[in-house]
């Protein structure tokens, strides 16, 4: 079937056109994310320029602490260097704190922890959930007892 010289005439000015709004509004979005951006950015000079900024970062997570905790887990030792971290797994009870210890620290996975215990992976899987819940609920006290040890 051959089109009409006008029909092609018209098909191409509403290409056109649709081509036009469809490149308005691209340019309408990536001012408006320009926009969002420099207002969420600090200019580095602006930064330079404050007397109590200093651009340094500390980063304390590979420094030694003066006393690691260690405990003992399938006759394997493992250190744990951060104090508040070896605080509230302390107050596990000893089966929650092996499942975690073994999870997450010696990399046994939950088919291994669970032939060790004669449990199936389910089990195993829910118990250090249960344990890791537990212990952010401990985290989280122990927290709170420091920030309000701080604020007196």
């Amino acid at each position: 079937m051959r089109y009409s010289e006008q029909f092609m005439e018209h098909i191409e000015y509403a290409f056109h056109a649709f081509c036009k709004v469809v490149l308005r509004h691209e340019a309408i979005n990536a001012w408006r994310d320009l926009k969002r951006k420099m207002e969420r950015e600090i200019s580095l000079d602006y930064l330079m320029s404050e007397r109590y900024f200093e651009p340094s970062a500390m980063d304390s997570y590979f420094e030694k602490q003066d006393k690691p905790t260690v405990f003992h887990v399938l006759g394997k030792e493992v250190i744990v260097d951060d104090e508040r971290l070896a605080t509230t797994l302390a107050k596990l009870p000893e089966l929650r704190q092996e499942v975690l210890l073994l999870y997450y620290f010696i990399g046994y996975r939950d088919e291994a922890i669970g032939r060790l215990y004669g449990r199936c992976r389910s089990t195993i899987n829910h118990r250090r959930n249960v344990a890791l819940k537990q212990l952010r609920k401990e985290w989280e006290r122990l927290e709170h007892e420091e920030q309000k040890a701080d604020t007196f």
